[in-house]
């Protein structure tokens, strides 16, 4: 811990019970019990504000790389516009390209206005297959010959 061997922190134990006295021992103990463990909060304490002022550093590192690589490809790529509509209909990808759902049904039933595809003629589905019979439990008696009646 500090560089105190077993025999030294045994020296020190003897000294305190000759010192202090065994009536007053545990009190002083109790004392630096509580003094040690405030110690340790405060250095605990302080241990995660230097930890949270190094993220938040970190963070706004990371923050200004990122912001600088985004206007790099924004000036390598910059946004294409939008192209012109033709004449009587809305821009594609606008709102205004797609018709209100209560005229689904007065365009045709889908919402851009083409016919609902057809139909096509498909097979009946397969039957089902013949469910066996369900097994007989041990100890149970067995059905006499020629009984077909299940």
């Amino acid at each position: 811990m500090f560089g105190i061997d077993s025999q030294e922190l045994l020296v020190i134990a003897v000294v305190a019970l000759v010192v202090i006295g065994p009536k007053d021992l545990p009190r002083v103990m109790r004392a630096i019990g509580n003094f040690v463990g405030r110690a340790r909060g405060m250095a605990r304490h302080f241990r995660s504000g230097v930890d949270n002022m190094i993220r938040e550093s970190e963070l706004a590192d990371m923050e200004k790389k990122w912001s600088a690589d985004n206007d790099r490809i924004m000036r390598e790529h910059p946004l294409l516009p939008t192209p012109p509509a033709p004449e009587g209909k809305p821009a594609p990808g606008t709102k205004e390209a797609w018709p209100a759902k209560e005229d689904w049904f007065a365009t045709g039933g889908t919402p851009m206005g083409e016919p609902w595809p057809e139909p096509k003629d498909l097979p009946p589905p397969p039957k089902p297959a013949p469910r066996a019979a369900p097994p007989i439990p041990k100890g149970a008696p067995a059905a006499p010959a020629g009984d077909d009646s299940a």
